[in-house]
């Protein structure tokens, strides 16, 4: 099996347990996001150990092991994100999981459960953009930049739940501009940068910048994915609204 088949793999069925869990009918919203991630961490963590022994792993649900600094193999696995969006039982949140592979996002898959679609690191035709761009915020914190960029731009704003969620909107043509900067870290975009890139999106910092994975400190708080020919647009916007 290859990196991207089983990262594609055990995103899909990460998912399929992660929906098995929600209708249960056993937990209340807040509990039900808490055993999601447990029951999804423990299920990637040992898949991963099993199938990729000498990788490194990097999960929002494990503690960190700095021993990962040492490795040029990386998987770096959100198992559910967007908790409260599950909770909720709504159908706006994923399952990240990245192979990064000297700092780069190489191998992506982002499960997308609730709508029974996963999402992988391949090269794919891109949606048309919309005559009036869409810029995704968050649901319950839209950010102040990703405002003000959508004001600059004349752009419909579209509130929607996690990273993976939003990130993949833009790849299935539900809206144009995923700009974040309210505080990530790499577990909540390695998976989505990867998707993006491959499909030929751009995928970058909020300034521009390279996306670096496998840091010491695994903090990564903004983000910007869009079609190419709208990032001057954007990150002028961006320096507008900064002045």
């Amino acid at each position: 099996m290859t990196d991207l088949e089983l990262a594609a793999h055990i995103a899909t069925v990460s998912g399929k347990l992660l929906l098995e869990l929600q209708q249960s009918g056993l937990f209340s919203e807040k509990a039900l996001g808490k055993a999601g991630d447990r029951v999804a961490n423990g299920f990637i963590i040992e898949a991963l150990k099993q199938q990729r022994p000498d990788d490194a792993i990097l999960s929002e649900e494990e503690k960190d092991n700095a021993e990962r600094l040492k490795s040029s193999r990386v998987w770096i696995v959100d198992p559910l994100d967007g908790t409260r969006e599950y909770g909720e039982r709504r159908t706006d949140w994923a399952v990240h999981i990245a192979l990064a592979i000297d700092g780069k996002p190489v191998v992506g898959a982002v499960a997308l459960p609730g709508l029974g679609v996963t999402l992988t690191s391949v090269p794919q035709p891109l949606p048309s953009v919309a005559q009036r761009l869409r810029v995704l915020v968050s649901r319950t914190r839209p950010a102040k930049e990703a405002v003000a960029v959508a004001e600059a731009l004349n752009a419909e704003l579209v509130p929607m739940g996690s990273a993976g969620a939003k990130a993949m909107a833009v790849l299935r043509g539900e809206a144009d501009i995923y700009l974040h900067t309210g505080g990530q870290y790499e577990w909540d975009n390695c998976a989505p940068a990867a998707v993006a890139i491959a499909a030929g999106l751009h995928a970058s910092r909020a300034d521009g910048s390279p996306l670096v994975y496998n840091n010491a400190d695994p903090y990564l708080p903004d983000l910007l994915i869009c079609q190419k020919h709208l990032v001057p647009g954007i990150l002028a916007a961006l320096q507008q609204a900064a002045a």
